[in-house]
């Protein structure tokens, strides 16, 4: 019981954060993390045991599931050079620069335990990113950054794994490495996209067969990021990069025409999920702080003088992270600027040179993924051998996304000030061009409709008044300003009449939203439309289909 009731503290802690986050001028995960701590203080006294392949198992494929699936996939087509540059070049560059900085520094961690610290402190945060500079940053900067963070958590965590390796082994072959890294990826990637499509089939046939409900639908959903992970790492592949695939290829299975109902179940279970998670990681960290500090100094006489010491070990370490991402992001921002002028193209965005540099260095804040590695290390490198300096290793996580969830907090509305928040016209014009060539399409369906029951009232005979009044109604539809029929009639055939109508009514509004989906669904496979635009639109022709209720 005991840990059952941990549990719901935890996830009505998460609630309250929500609530205190918009009093609080600080971002949440800040202020999770302070509640975190402060329910872990002495005179409250909670305390979580944490099983570390528990946690990775636990938090890291819904997470990384999630952002395969909304990442923008045209927005991230169109920035893959300097999406992949960050994601996986810079990756690497700062397993090499900060891995050696910190076995310097840091005698006492050996250097692949301190390769694969650099590797869990690469993946970065764009949500955080977003919630603090409330969308002001520039739509291709923010789209660089959330492409970046959805990539370099999987090459990052991915490093880390095989830095872990060698350290628990104690054997490093950087030929063998590189070979088993591609593997290992191109593994991943192939049977997270192989094992969502397959659910996506299986999904369909039901969906044919008429088990089309919603509930055990989103049940599939919830449970494809954890067999995706598994079934990859039972093979020997990377279970981070086959979840992250299996999002991406499900945001394009997930649009069967007859899935209103599973869509907006689907929508709301994971904003759920994502909310809740990614609370419970900042909030364990927090819980986790006490005795992470105590850890720390537990080896040392005095407390306060060994705890100076290791917090400015954290502070120079984040300093190293910062010069590294601004010495890459000013070399590959100016190769590409160069190489698009040499190819007559504008610039990626409209800010100076310096100011853009150092937006995307100081928008390189670290967070849930980071921790939920940095948990994951093993307790024991061997039977009775703990892992070397593992509780230094989580202080100097959770220090570093301290100080960068600060950093950023105070440099960013720095930074931003004087830029206004532009309007998104090409967005605002892709939203207009969807709705009015969806309403096209809505209306040819109901003309062919209009053509289709003539030929049934003229085979069947039916009553001419009748098919007058089906016509009245087709048009009034079409123009969408139908009034609400009066239902409530004592009269009863007028009453059964009115039923008529509605039904009548419902049935080609939703022929018409289903003509419109379709049309929205070949916008997207033709890339007139992004994926925002899709979400955005196909949200409200949900919505509208859902109020109809169940039309047979």
């Amino acid at each position: 019981m005991q840990s059952a009731y941990t549990v719901l503290i935890l996830l009505m802690l998460v609630s309250v954060s929500k609530l205190l986050g918009r009093i609080i001028p600080l971002p949440l995960p800040l202020v999770q993390i302070g509640a975190g701590a402060l329910l872990a203080w002495p005179t409250l006294g909670l305390h979580v045991a944490l099983d570390p392949e528990l946690f990775l198992f636990l938090f890291l494929p819904p997470l990384l599931f999630s952002d395969g699936w909304r990442i923008p996939k045209r927005e991230f087509w169109k920035l893959r050079g300097p999406i992949l540059t960050m994601a996986v070049g810079l990756v690497l560059f700062t397993v090499v620069g900060a891995g050696y900085f910190i076995h310097w520094i840091l005698p006492s961690i050996p250097l692949p335990v301190a390769f694969a610290l650099a590797a869990v402190l690469s993946p970065t945060d764009a949500v955080a990113v977003s919630a603090i500079t409330q969308n002001r940053l520039p739509t291709p900067m923010m789209h660089m950054l959330q492409g970046e963070a959805l990539m370099n958590d999987a090459s990052g965590l991915v490093t880390f794994k095989f830095a872990l390796v060698a350290a628990i082994t104690g054997a490093f072959s950087l030929a063998q490495a590189s070979v088993a890294f591609v593997l290992v990826a191109v593994g991943g990637l192939a049977i997270g996209v192989a094992l969502s499509w397959l659910v996506g089939r299986l999904r369909a046939w039901m969906i044919a067969r008429g088990w089309d409900d919603p509930a055990t639908h989103v049940v599939f959903m919830l449970l494809l990021p954890f067999a995706a992970y598994v079934l990859a790492e039972r093979l020997g592949a990377s279970g981070i990069l086959s979840a992250v695939a299996a999002g991406m290829m499900q945001s394009w299975l997930d649009l069967l025409p007859r899935q209103t109902s599973t869509r907006l179940l689907n929508r709301s279970v994971w904003s759920l999920l994502e909310f809740a998670f990614n609370g419970l990681i900042f909030l364990l960290l927090g819980l986790q702080l006490p005795d992470i500090i105590k850890a720390v100094a537990s080896h040392e006489s005095s407390l306060w003088p060994t705890l100076l010491w290791r917090c400015l070990d954290v502070v120079a370490i984040f300093l190293v992270l910062v010069a590294l991402r601004f010495i890459w992001v000013q070399c590959i921002w100016r190769l590409i600027g160069v190489l698009r002028r040499w190819r007559g193209k504008g610039e990626l965005v409209e800010l100076p040179n310096a100011r853009s540099a150092w937006l995307m260095t100081v928008g390189g804040v670290r967070g849930a993924v980071t921790l939920a590695g940095v948990m994951s290390v093993p307790l024991l490198i061997s039977a009775g051998v703990g892992f070397p300096e593992r509780d230094l290793l989580i202080f100097i996580a959770a220090g570093v996304i301290l100080l960068s969830l600060v950093t950023a907090c105070v440099a960013l509305p720095v930074l931003l000030r004087g830029v206004a928040k532009s309007p998104d016209d090409a967005l605002r014009h892709e939203v207009q061009q969807a709705w009015k060539l969806t309403a096209e399409a809505a209306i040819r369906a109901l003309e062919a409709e209009e053509v289709v029951e003539a030929n049934q009232a003229q085979d069947a005979a039916q009553d001419a008044a009748h098919a007058s009044l089906a016509t009245e109604l087709k048009a009034r539809l079409m123009a969408e300003y139908r009034h609400q029929l009066e239902v409530f009639n004592d009269n009863a055939e007028a009453q059964a009449l009115a039923e008529q109508m509605d039904l009548l009514e419902r049935r080609l509004r939703v022929k018409a939203l289903r003509a419109q989906r379709l049309e929205l669904y070949n916008l997207r496979r033709h890339d007139q439309i992004g994926d925002d635009v899709l979400r955005e639109v196909l949200g409200e022709l949900d919505l509208s289909e859902a109020n109809l209720g169940q039309v047979k």
